[in-house]
Parts: structure tokens; C-alpha cells; sequence
């Protein structure tokens, strides 16, 4: 069994229903601390990658994709709706495992994470793998290999990006009103690359965006005390994307769903360049209004990505074998059907000219 030595980088209430409805999308931004708002002001979102080089389908360091990694469970409670479950890899380190072949995150989530990576946008490792889980309790669902082992076909092992938190600062998520505040002249991005971001979100249509699927996290070592040399925005999970933002944050809509994220358009007003990303009851980044700056950022990094590793993309999330709604019904070939939708979605960021 070939050990998985996965690679780090770079990068009861009397109100009306709908009264609380309404608190939870109209809340006003969370107002942040003196400190944690310096860091802010110097993070970065994105680096220099060389784009057309990047291999969608590599390995974890000599690991395939969708090969066995054997892990010990750990009981620990992690958050969330769809099926997840803590692991401890042969290296020591534990790690979060998404299973099921009805789990539209396991794919979004691999093709999502790699798309960020090849662009230059920070994300955190999302291996797709056919998990042997020693120790996993029944109830999962895993197929019976051995004496307390048990195998998870469909999933992917996640394993954050190389980075430490801030006790009080960066240690939780980030509204994406957050952004707005950070300074070229302090360090931080350009508003283009900034932007860049929210468009891709867009682009994506990553409908539960709620802080705690943001990252701000320190890159390089750790100090005493702790400081924050080189703070990172990113976006943590992705697994709701390539289908369709949705108030309720439905799966069988928002995650994997090729109809939906095919007639997405990216502007909801393409004049004024108005990205077209509805609200979701969870989420606090909708139709963004997007700079010319940002538009070209994110067009000329696209525009970069060959038709290979496009269909190298949607294929090593295994999108063809996923649930019904990620499959072409004409009978055309669905690798085929992502990419094609992929380039008309970039070709309306190429084409666009924001005021």
C-alpha cells in the first residue's frame, strides 16, 4: 500500500420566519479588531505560476490520483452536512476525508482546488483517492476489505496549505467585505488581483461563501510570539461549485450539477460589470461588481489553460462518473460538455470591458 505523502504549496423564537430570514442576509459586516485589520491590509491572493505548465493530473509525490491510501480514524467531530470523516495518514498527520459517490463536493472539490492552484490562487490540497480506513465504524457506510478495515471508493483527502494561525487574528474565517481593506501601499494586493478572486468566484458560482469558508493564514514559520509575515486570503471550500449559487445551498444545485453551472451566466449586468452569483442565505459575497483591472487579471490567466489540461481538469475529479446531474444527457461525451461550457464562460469574461 503506497504511503500518501501529500504535497504542500502554494500556495424557539415568536418572530416570523422570514424576519429571521432577513437578520441572517442583511447582517452588517463583522467590524474587525485594529490588529487583525493591519494583517489584512498586507494579505496577498495570488502569485506568479506558470500556468500552461500546470498538470491537472499529477500525483501527491509519487501517489496517482484514485489510488489506495491507507489511514487510522479519528474520532473527531467535523462540521458540515455531507459526508466527512477525520483520518490520521501513515505520516501522523490527520486529515479531513469527504466519501461518497452521491457527494457532489468530492468532485467539485478536487476540480475547484486544482483550477485555483493552476491560476496562482492560494487553495488547500484536495487528493482524490479510493481511502482504506483501519478502525472507521460501520455506520459510514464502507465497504468491508479486512479485519476493521473498511473502503471508501469515491473520496478525497484534504490537506490544508502550509500555514499557521494567529491566536485572535487569523484564526477564523473572513467576510469578503474583508478584502476591500487591503493596501497595495501597505503590502497587500492590487485591487485587480482582488478582484480577480471574486470574479473566479463567480466564475465557479461558489454559493456557500460564509467566512468560515475563507482562509486568512500565515505562510513561512511559525514565530515567537506569533506573528504574521505573510498573510494569505484564500478560499478554503469549494466543494459547493460548478453548479449554481442558491439561497438554500442545495447540493443537488450548487455542487456538480452541468446544466445549471452551463446556462450560469457570469454577468448579471455585463455593462457595468456586475457578476452574476445569487445570494445564499449562509453566504456574504453576491453579485460583485468587478474592475476592469480584475476582469483582465482573471481573463488573461484563463486564456492561458489549453484544451488538455482543461479535459485533464474535469477528468481527474472522475466528473463523468459522478451523480446523474453531472453527466451530459445528448448523449455527447460529458468531459466534452464541461469543457465546452468552461470556454464560453471564458470567453464572456475575455470578451467583456468593465467601466
Amino acid at each position: 500500500m503506497p504511503r500518501l505523502w501529500l504535497r504542500r504549496i502554494f500556495l424557539p423564537s415568536a418572530r416570523p420566519v422570514w424576519g429571521c430570514v432577513a437578520a441572517v442576509l442583511f447582517l452588517p459586516a463583522t467590524i474587525a479588531p485594529p490588529d487583525r485589520l493591519a494583517v489584512i491590509r498586507r494579505a496577498q491572493v495570488w502569485r506568479q505560476t506558470d500556468v500552461a505548465a500546470f498538470d491537472f493530473k499529477a500525483g501527491a509525490e509519487g501517489v496517482a490520483p484514485w489510488s489506495a491510501v491507507a489511514c487510522d480514524y479519528v474520532n473527531k467531530p467535523l462540521g458540515g452536512n455531507t459526508p466527512k470523516f477525520a483520518c490520521r495518514l501513515p505520516s501522523g498527520e490527520t486529515v479531513k476525508v469527504k466519501y461518497g459517490a452521491d457527494n457532489g463536493e468530492v468532485y467539485a472539490g478536487v476540480a475547484a482546488t486544482r483550477l485555483l492552484r493552476a491560476l496562482g490562487f492560494g487553495a488547500d490540497l484536495m487528493h482524490p483517492a479510493r481511502v482504506d480506513c483501519r478502525g472507521c465504524p460501520a455506520r459510514l457506510g464502507g465497504k468491508p476489505i479486512a479485519t476493521n478495515t473498511s473502503r471508501f471508493d469515491v473520496a478525497a483527502i484534504e490537506q490544508k496549505i502550509k500555514g499557521h494561525d494567529v491566536p485572535g487574528i487569523t484564526d477564523r474565517g473572513w467576510r469578503w467585505s474583508e478584502i476591500d481593506p487591503v493596501d497595495p501601499q501597505a503590502g497587500g494586493a492590487p485591487r485587480g488581483q482582488r478582484d480577480a478572486l471574486k470574479l473566479l468566484a463567480v466564475f465557479l458560482q461558489h454559493t456557500d461563501n460564509k467566512p468560515e469558508q475563507q482562509r486568512l493564514v500565515c505562510l513561512g514559520r511559525t514565530t515567537a510570539p506569533p506573528s504574521c509575515d505573510r498573510p494569505l486570503l484564500m478560499i478554503h471550500d469549494v466543494g459547493q461549485t460548478f453548479g449554481e449559487a442558491n439561497l438554500m445551498n442545495r447540493s443537488t444545485v450548487g455542487s456538480v450539477n452541468l446544466a445549471l453551472w452551463s446556462a450560469a451566466p457570469i454577468w448579471k449586468d455585463q455593462a457595468q460589470c456586475v457578476g452574476n452569483l445569487s445570494r445564499s442565505l449562509t453566504g456574504n459575497l453576491y453579485n460583485p461588481r468587478i474592475s476592469e483591472e480584475g476582469r483582465k487579471v482573471l481573463a488573461d490567466l484563463l486564456v492561458q489553460l489549453t484544451d488538455a489540461q482543461l479535459h485533464d481538469l474535469f477528468d481527474v475529479a472522475h466528473f463523468a462518473d459522478g451523480p446523474a446531474r453531472t453527466r451530459a444527457p445528448d448523449g455527447k461525451k460529458t468531459l466534452d460538455a464541461w469543457v465546452d461550457a468552461f470556454k464560453r464562460k471564458r470567453e464572456d469574461i475575455v470578451r467583456a470591458h468593465c467601466p
